[in-house]
């Protein structure tokens, strides 16, 4: 069969919007990448699990995990030319299998809706801290002191309203204006001035007097310090990281123009997306460092541990600001790639414009948001658990979770994961290798390395992951007493 007839998918597909560049797709997927996770997640998680060696390990498991699955979510997207669910129906179908692999897109679709209804409340604290910062509030503040602004925004549902509704318009005018007038243009811009604002603060923690210490941290491995929960961590943040398995990566390659390398493409997205992360670390360690804070600080390294740092140094308050900016840069891109899915599954089952189709698509995630929002405050005492008794003793599912925790645990732990797993499944398994070959444009060597991470490497790395986030890793652990 020839290479023109097994691409007869794209050829075909010539009024579906495209990028303008290879670069422009760059840059989208990689702002659909980079977010809160990058800079907010990863750093706290290096710190909790000691720093260079677990950077390291997940590098390695971004090569064997991230960019093999990648690589075929983009293939999916770019030979089906569609929304998500219609593609894999039309792939299943072109390659004799049963059209039911539709449920992968569709639970892709929900993904995405889902976690864009509480990202955006987060997204709203980063907003809602950057006039807080910019007034000085921090300033002198002691632990206590911010630990109150924090409470204070988080139990106040009006606040949270405002910040989450504001978020969504801004999320919701970029995609209404469609691929080239809204989601290119966005990134074009948005993209550099990230990097940018990353550029600018990473000079302001040189002069910290702690860049080296903060650096040598990041960078300098001590293998003494590798747990079993690190590399899991490590493992489950490098598929996270990448927005897999949530059909994001499958639209935007949808939008993907035919003669783009998708391996090259792929790479340059891991690359930009760890590049993020490890710029987000030589900001944050120092700062930390010079503060005699403590790195492993969890969560509230961001909204609490950071603040009180910014709040005591020198010009705190400017670049306390721009670090806040950047958060909201950071959310804005890939909150815009989290709704895209639903948007073109709606546009063509309901046949409506993109315009009418993002309206009614933000309004929606906005009401669901109100969940997450009411979950820090009027609704903070409704909580649910869940168990299974055996005789080995209770696995625990939940515990005392909230509406904000249950959708969290539902997207992270449940259906991303198995996304990603079905991904890998569908590409590595049931597409003929003609057509794989055909999209992936690589050498026999490169593509049997590919076939192999992505038949066996990346399914069971994934597999490893949702159970150790459903907890049965830990249940099992603790059963054979390890």
């Amino acid at each position: 069969m020839s290479d023109s007839a097994l691409t007869n998918n794209q050829s075909a597909s010539v009024a579906r919007e495209q990028w303008s560049s290879r670069l422009v797709f760059i840059l989208a997927a990689t702002g659909s990448a980079v977010g809160l996770g990058n800079i907010w997640k990863f750093p706290y998680i290096t710190g909790e699990n000691g720093g260079g060696a677990f950077v390291l390990i997940y590098l390695l498991c971004i090569a064997s995990i991230g960019i093999p699955i990648m690589m075929a979510e983009i293939m999916l997207g770019r030979r089906g030319r569609q929304d998500p669910v219609t593609t894999m129906k039309k792939l299943a179908k072109e390659s004799g299998h049963s059209r039911s692999w539709g449920l992968l897109g569709w639970m892709g679709v929900i993904a995405g809706f889902l976690i864009l209804s509480y990202y955006s409340v987060i997204a709203g604290w980063a907003m809602a801290y950057v006039p807080r910062m910019a007034s000085g509030m921090f300033s002198g503040l002691e632990a206590a002191g911010v630990n109150s602004v924090f409470s204070d925004l988080v139990s106040n549902p009006e606040s949270l309203i405002a910040w989450h509704t504001l978020f969504l318009i801004m999320t919701m005018v970029v995609v209404a204006r469609g691929v080239r007038g809204g989601l290119e243009k966005a990134v074009t811009y948005l993209m550099p001035l990230l990097f940018v604002l990353l550029i600018i603060l990473i000079v302001y923690a040189m002069g910290t007097g702690h860049f080296k210490e903060g650096f040598a941290y990041l960078f300098n491995p001590d293998f003494s310090k590798i747990t079993t929960e690190g590399i899991l961590s490590a493992m489950g943040h490098a598929f996270f990281t990448l927005s897999l398995g949530m059909g994001a990566i499958m639209v935007y390659g949808s939008y993907l123009p035919p003669d783009t390398s998708i391996a090259k493409v792929s790479i340059a997205v891991a690359f930009m997306d760890t590049l993020v992360a490890l710029m987000a670390g030589m900001i944050i360690f120092p700062i930390v460092f010079a503060n005699a804070l403590e790195p492993s600080s969890g969560p509230g390294l961001i909204f609490k541990t950071l603040p009180l740092a910014f709040g005591g140094m020198n010009y705190g308050t400017l670049f306390g600001t721009l670090f806040f900016i950047l958060l909201v840069f950071a959310a804005w891109t890939s909150s815009i790639s989290l709704i895209e899915p639903a948007i073109t599954w709606g546009m063509k089952t309901f046949q409506t414009s993109r315009i009418k189709t993002s309206v009614i698509s933000g309004l929606l995630v906005w009401f669901l948001g109100l969940f997450t929002v009411f979950s820090f405050n009027l609704t903070s005492d409704f909580t649910f658990s869940s168990t299974i008794s055996t005789k080995y003793g209770e696995f625990v599912i939940l515990k005392d979770a909230t509406a904000f925790d249950f959708l969290d645990y539902l997207t992270s732990n449940i259906m991303l994961p198995l996304g990603g797993l079905m991904i890998a499944v569908y590409a590595g398994w049931l597409m003929k290798k003609e057509y794989s070959l055909a999209e992936l444009n690589i050498n026999r060597i490169w593509f049997t390395i590919w076939l192999f991470l992505v038949r066996f490497v990346a399914p069971i790395m994934v597999i490893i992951v949702f159970l150790n986030a459903m907890g049965v890793v830990a249940f099992i652990r603790t059963i054979m007493g390890v």
